[in-house]
């Protein structure tokens, strides 16, 4: 992936240099920064890997994802707190993941724990489960194994392309 946005960049200076305008402009560098997106997504099978700009915009995607399932449980959290009656039931529960690196396990762990109401508190030694504390189990088990899901696919797109 570095390559081919090296290589990207490249095409992009030489598309300005070989304009031969006066002075540079930011629209010509773009222009071939453009030309160069296009060339390398016909020649990416030829680098062995897959086209850069599909990993961005996963990354992207997998950013928007965790802005609205933080937007959610917040707004989630704030109802609770804001009810006049606490109605929460907090509890332990387990989940076991299908990461594979300590990339993937430690994104997911953060990830989770950034959404309030529910902390990873520990991962097991062989690693491959994740102890879960949620303000209201009965309630938002489900919706944090949803969310755990969805994270989990999108962190594979990432790091798995």
């Amino acid at each position: 992936m570095p390559a081919q946005f090296l290589l990207n960049i490249l095409i992009a200076v030489l598309w300005t240099l070989l304009m031969d305008e006066d002075a540079f402009h930011l629209s010509t560098f773009i222009a071939g920064y453009l030309a160069g997106i296009g060339i390398l997504f016909f020649m990416h099978r030829f680098f062995g890997t897959k086209f850069y700009l599909l990993r961005v915009y996963s990354t992207v995607k997998l950013l928007f994802i965790f802005i609205s399932e933080l937007a959610q449980s917040s707004l989630l959290i704030m109802k609770q707190i804001l009810s006049p009656k606490l109605k929460i039931k907090p509890g332990i529960f387990t989940y076991e993941h299908s990461m594979v690196g300590p990339y993937e396990l430690t994104t997911l762990a953060l990830l989770l724990t950034l959404t309030p109401g529910s902390v990873v508190m520990e991962v097991s030694p062989d690693g491959k489960t994740f102890y879960i504390h949620a303000m209201d189990v009965e309630e938002s088990r489900d919706d944090v194994l949803r969310s755990i899901k969805v994270f989990e696919k999108a962190i594979m797109e990432v790091t798995r392309g």
